[in-house]
């Protein structure tokens, strides 16, 4: 009996003292979330509009995984601040449909599209990558066959659809010939064509008025038969060949100038920003010469130890000169996106010397000088 009575009063004892941590616990954790800085209150608007002395300047924002909306919100106010109409952004199809088709997850999508209207921007949306339930396991989330290509189509039309009224373009894929865009397997222009047929259709089911890129193509130089890529003059040709031309009504064009001025001549063994020049006849040859180039990607980087860079001041004049350029040269040029605007975090890589703002939004001298060239102040 005495023992029993003993376990009670340790049981008893136990109990009153988990009350008092469980107590403990809930008031440490108020006390915690009073602590917390309040969370800043974004608000979308009022409209602006940019103010630019020329209306072809854009850059590539790359939000995809900036997940706080203030710098989503001043991301695009620094972009029109600089007096940049255009943006580039990418709008990923997992992000959308993780698990299965029609899931519908448009949040991060809405809010990066309404603040950049907010701002008065032009906006360019990718769309790509892969969910797992749409690929074969263990693939890459740039691979995609044809046997998904109507469901690739299907999510086309419904950002399409959704959007309608505030995204004008969509570049279907991204640099389809490489390898590694094109899910680490052979490239396969006629592949790509059969795809840009599906989303473009899908697309104008949406709406009629939509535009559609086609291409964006990566510079390189790859031989006949490389395992990493294609030649994008010669796979240019080829789409051409699968039949692409009525499926696209711009073509997206990726122009980095690598160590080369933007005034240094196109050659079929440069890769400069020149070469941009060469597709133009390309699509001329075949017929398609009424179509604009749209460039999406591009530009220059100064990392002080990268060999492919240039020093700090050659890139800011480059910089404003093909801005310059193609305003001036290239009427077949609707907009000229460089990459990239900022990144959500350092890439600390030599990436980071692509930005015009850190992820901290101190605005780098590029910034700074394409701003005053923007307001008319030189360049």
């Amino acid at each position: 009996m005495r023992i029993s009575n003993a376990i009670d009063r340790i049981w008893s004892a136990v109990i009153r003292h988990r009350r008092a941590a469980g107590r403990l616990l809930i008031l440490a954790v108020l006390v915690a979330i009073v602590s917390l800085p309040p969370r800043p209150l974004v608000m979308v608007g009022p409209q602006q509009a940019v103010v630019t002395s020329n209306p072809k300047m854009g850059v590539h924002t790359r939000l995809t995984d900036e997940v706080e909306e203030w710098k989503i919100k001043r991301t695009f106010e620094m972009v029109r601040e600089m007096g940049a109409p255009w943006i580039v952004e990418y709008f990923p199809w997992a992000y959308v449909e993780p698990d299965r088709p029609g899931q519908g997850h448009w949040e991060h999508s809405d809010m990066v599209i309404q603040h950049a209207r907010a701002q008065g921007l032009d906006i360019v949306a990718r769309l790509g990558f892969v969910p797992p339930w749409a690929r074969p396991k263990d693939t890459s989330p740039l691979y995609l066959d044809e046997a998904n290509y109507a469901a690739f189509g299907d999510y086309v039309y419904e950002f399409v659809k959704r959007y309608r009224g505030q995204v004008d373009y969509i570049i279907i894929w991204n640099e389809p010939n490489l390898s590694l865009e094109w899910g680490y397997r052979p490239v396969n222009p006629a592949g790509y064509a059969e795809m840009l047929k599906v989303a473009y259709s899908r697309a104008k089911e949406a709406n009629p008025d939509v535009q559609v890129l086609g291409g964006a193509l990566a510079p390189t130089l790859a031989p006949p038969g490389s395992e990493w890529g294609m030649d994008d003059l010669v796979y240019l040709q080829a789409m051409y060949d699968a039949g692409a031309a009525p499926y696209f009504d711009v073509l997206a064009a990726h122009a980095y100038g690598g160590k080369f001025p933007p005034d240094e001549p196109a050659a079929a063994d440069a890769i400069n920003f020149a070469r941009t020049e060469l597709l133009r006849e390309i699509m001329v040859r075949n017929g398609d010469g009424g179509k604009p180039i749209m460039i999406t990607e591009g530009g220059w980087n100064d990392h002080p130890r990268w060999t492919r860079a240039v020093r700090p001041g050659q890139r800011i004049t480059y910089t404003l000169r093909a801005y310059q350029k193609a305003l001036d040269q290239w009427p077949w040029v609707s907009a000229v996106a460089l990459w990239a605007f900022r990144y959500p975090a350092p890439a600390r890589t030599y990436q980071d010397y692509f930005t015009f703002v850190t992820p901290e939004f101190q605005p780098k001298a590029i910034y700074l000088e394409a701003q005053r060239y923007a307001r008319g102040d030189g360049g």
